[in-house]
């Protein structure tokens, strides 16, 4: 019998749902339960993909070519599975569906309605991807918090779910804010009674609360909203702020969350073995080795553009036995000499992917810096791109440039895909989800991942221009990794610098804590061994 965890967010959005249901699924997996996680996202896009960045940050890329908000990659990194498009549904797909069906006639007639149109077909894609999971317990997160007006028709669904299957087999858990006044310098449990208010007016009882603070939880605090919400006091789990977010499935583990669960779903005892999460959390944390990372971008003030890249880095860094200090520069900043002799003291530049004019000409000056300077460099989807461009005019093409930025360039070493050419529509339709590589022998690439074959994720329009790649290597750039019909270029090098690697793929969707993604692991080495050289020369000096 399915299990389903369900995931209700009160007050405001932005507390962390998407890790807190990725926390629930790690305990749960602890446990040794097998666990999915479906990610509902209220807005009407078909899916993620045409979104501005500093809308809802990153897109994150499923192997099966899925652009689904980054809720997706916590899932996939906490409970180290991969996930399919499936596991997303947001209003867009729900409400196209219900129209192409009426369109067809499959309702014979009947007024087609949100109740019971529209729920029941939610209700179905919810148990259809559970039962195809092979999972044992499903967690589902609903996008955007009680009360808004987009998202009530999935509250409203999974109230009917919880009502059609067995009492035992569906939990809900409500996230909620604790928030501290200054003023007065007390948690105030107001907001969250309010919540549940809202969420007992949607007929649905919250079975756990898990409260977001500063500080943990008082007993008072506790107490309160107990009282008021009717869920016992052990119950309300406290999810405190913590510096490291890998840290929480231990933290409300440790609250009493796993036991919770347990009981409230009728499952049987199977044991807790979560001793391999702790440790790879406390290598993460007793590191005292430090690297200093340039992230040169155009979305810098919205970390969240680049969520998966700041968590591969993390994860590399953990292996290494060292943390990692991440620097936002703004690309369009970097024009001038003085400018980019900040960059000096980094003991790597990563470019990472992106579209667009804006910000290219910076990433541009930053991949001449690190390549002429031997700092470790590190280039992502559009930074494998803008790596060539740099690279071209550096062999005398001086005005080579992608298509995407320049349509009149004397040299395109960089164009569209030639599939993408009468293209006409922006969503689902560039190249996306897992790719084979073929790596060359022998070269760094090789050395990064063992192997002549691997998959990685894909997310682009443009690609290197064949027109220009005898000329390109003949002056001394390596081509390392290609698509296994030779056609495109994969992975690009540089031989005889320290590390300059830049992929057309985003390796970051892979990586998961413990296990690096390998590029990202070559890369964080490769700082180390700068960082080690540069402590070195001032001990020397």
């Amino acid at each position: 019998m399915m299990k389903y965890v369900i995931m209700i967010g009160g007050v405001i959005s932005g507390l962390g749902k998407g890790i807190t249901t990725a926390s629930i699924g790690r305990i749960l997996q602890s446990r040794g339960y097998r666990v999915t996680a479906i990610k509902i996202d209220p807005y009407l896009n078909c899916d993620a993909g045409t979104i501005n960045p500093f809308e809802h940050g990153e897109i994150f890329v499923t192997d099966d070519g899925g652009e689904i908000d980054l809720d997706m990659g916590h899932y996939e990194r906490f409970l180290d599975v991969n996930l399919t498009k499936k596991h997303n549904i947001t209003t867009g797909q729900i409400y196209g569906e219900v129209i192409r069906r009426e369109r067809k006639g499959d309702y014979l007639g009947q007024t087609v309605q949100i109740i019971p149109h529209v729920t029941d077909l939610i209700k179905s894609r919810v148990r259809q991807v559970a039962s195809e999971s092979n999972a044992e317990i499903c967690l589902v997160e609903v996008g955007g918090t009680v009360g808004d007006i987009e998202s009530m028709p999935f509250i409203e669904a999974m109230r009917q779910l919880s009502l059609e299957e067995k009492r035992e087999d569906v939990a809900f858990v409500h996230l909620t804010l604790v928030p501290i006044l200054d003023v007065v310098g007390e948690q105030k449990t107001k907001p969250t009674q309010h919540s549940v208010k809202q969420l007992l007016a949607a007929g649905i009882s919250p079975d756990i609360l898990i409260c977001r603070s500063r500080i943990p939880l008082s007993e008072n605090a506790k107490r309160k909203i107990s009282l008021f919400c009717n869920v016992p006091e052990r119950a309300v789990i406290s999810a405190h702020d913590i510096e490291n977010v890998y840290r929480l499935p231990l933290l409300l583990d440790e609250e009493g969350l796993g036991d919770l669960l347990i009981e409230r779903l009728c499952l049987e005892d199977r044991g807790k073995n979560i001793s391999r999460w702790k440790s790879i959390v406390e290598q993460m944390d007793q590191a005292t080795k430090i690297i200093r990372i340039a992230m040169v971008g155009k979305y810098i003030r919205f970390p969240d553009t680049y969520l998966s890249i700041n968590e591969a880095l993390k994860h590399a860094a953990g292996v290494n036995d060292c943390k990692v200090e991440i620097d936002w520069i703004d690309a369009e900043g970097l024009r001038m000499d003085e400018d980019l002799d900040r960059l000096r003291g980094y003991d790597g530049i990563l470019v990472p992917g992106g579209f667009g004019q804006r910000g290219s000409e910076g990433k541009i000056a930053a991949i001449k810096y690190a390549r002429e300077q031997s700092i470790p460099f590190l280039g992502l989807c559009f930074g494998f791109q803008l790596a060539v461009v740099e690279f071209a005019r550096s062999a005398g093409l001086k005005s080579a440039n992608s298509t995407e930025i320049d349509p009149r360039t004397p040299y395109p070493v960089i164009d569209l895909l030639p599939e993408q050419k009468k293209v006409s529509e922006m969503g689902g339709t560039m190249r996306l989800g897992a790719q084979e590589v073929r790596i060359a022998k022998g070269s760094l690439a090789f050395r990064i991942y063992g192997k002549e074959r691997i998959s990685e994720r894909h997310r682009h329009r443009y690609e290197v221009n064949p027109r220009y790649i005898e000329r390109l290597t003949k002056k001394g750039l390596r081509f390392s990794g290609k698509s296994v019909d030779g056609r495109r270029m994969e992975i690009l090098e540089l031989p005889g610098h320290k590390f300059f690697l830049a992929t057309q793929f985003h390796p970051e969707f892979k990586s998961r804590p413990g296990k690096p993604a390998p590029v990202f692991d070559a890369f964080v080495k490769a700082a180390l061994e700068r960082a080690k050289l540069a402590v070195k020369g001032k001990t020397a000096g």
